[in-house]
């Protein structure tokens, strides 16, 4: 068999090649050699392929071109087991909510529903498996997120706290986050026992329930100040008391901006109740309040002091009293 002259360099160009597959290369191989004058047999024996491999790759040569000789040809696969109109009426159904009886899809129960509601007639769960994968679906995950109403009002108070956030530090006029969060009083049913070698730390999984608390967050980000305060609730003369402490911390200022959310109790009204209408006006006078969108506290920082706080204080462990919890809070703190 004669090769061209120009498939004879793209032959030698290929053999030198790193970044080629392992069939292309042998079938170059069977090229060389069939043009080189050998027989089927000898070739097939050189080249590691069989004898009908090396007359297929002879015959597609003549017939087809070097191209064919030396790549298959494209497969078409299996065709697919659901029509468009079918696949999209199973994403619609996964689109909306499971049937009653089931918190969340599953391959198993799209499969079932599909052929159930008459979507189709027979599907298996395989095909039910490509079809999320392709259209990126993963119905049993679900995500958790605060969708505000984007008014003027949101964007009132959306920038309102960012121009707070830009501005340098001042002593007179310090920029304070505060936020609150509910902490459970929790006692061990048995002690837990401590990490040795080879072994980690054990503890039960039961416990006390010993009543609720409340921790009042409050940080100063361009000081790099923070305050937490426990307390046995979060109403009106807690929050009051929480404020007084910040009042004591800054007292050459001449106004707190206070960056907080839309609470009931963040007002002046518990100040009044706290310290009597007078005192309490004029704690309050010494406050500058920016309130938080709605839905829109994670614009507050305090909201990343408590999650470290969380973590890195709190963790799993079980706190059972208040003043317990307050040792722990203070300290954190240091």
């Amino acid at each position: 068999m004669k090769l061209k002259q120009a498939d004879s360099a793209a032959l030698e160009a290929l053999t030198h090649q790193e970044r080629e597959s392992v069939r292309v290369l042998r079938r170059a191989r069977v090229l060389q050699l069939l043009a080189a004058g050998w027989t089927v047999v000898g070739v097939a024996e050189a080249a590691g392929v069989t004898e009908t491999t090396v007359r297929t790759v002879r015959r597609r040569y003549r017939e087809e071109g070097f191209s064919a000789a030396l790549h298959e040809k494209p497969r078409p696969g299996a065709s697919r087991r659901l029509t468009e109109k079918q696949a999209s009426e199973v994403v619609a159904m996964v689109c909306a909510l499971p049937p009653e009886g089931h918190a969340r899809w599953t391959v198993r129960l799209i499969t079932q529903e599909a052929v159930r509601r008459g979507l189709v007639p027979k599907v298996g769960r395989e095909t039910v498996r490509e079809l999320l994968l392709r259209h990126d679906l993963k119905p049993w995950r679900e995500k958790m997120w605060c969708v505000p109403k984007l008014d003027a009002q949101y964007a009132e108070r959306m920038e309102d706290v960012l121009e707070l956030y830009q501005r340098h530090l001042c002593p007179t006029e310090p920029a304070v986050c505060f936020d609150e969060r509910p902490v459970q009083l929790l006692e061990w049913v048995r002690p837990a026992s401590p990490a040795c070698a080879g072994r980690e730390a054990r503890r039960d999984y039961a416990y006390f329930r010993c009543g609720t608390a409340n921790l009042f967050c409050a940080v100063e980000p361009k000081a790099g100040w923070h305050f937490v305060k426990a307390t046995a609730n979060r109403k009106s003369p807690a929050f009051a008391e929480a404020l007084q402490d910040i009042a004591k911390r800054h007292p050459e200022a001449n106004t707190i901006h206070l960056v907080l959310d839309n609470l009931s109790t963040h007002s002046r009204h518990a100040l009044e109740v706290r310290y009597g209408a007078r005192a309490g006006r004029r704690l309050w006078r010494r406050f500058t309040p920016h309130y938080t969108p709605i839905h829109g506290s994670w614009l507050n920082q305090a909201e990343v002091e408590i999650s470290l706080l969380s973590r890195q204080c709190l963790g799993s462990r079980r706190i059972p009293t208040l003043d317990k919890l307050r040792c722990e809070t203070q300290a954190w703190q240091k």
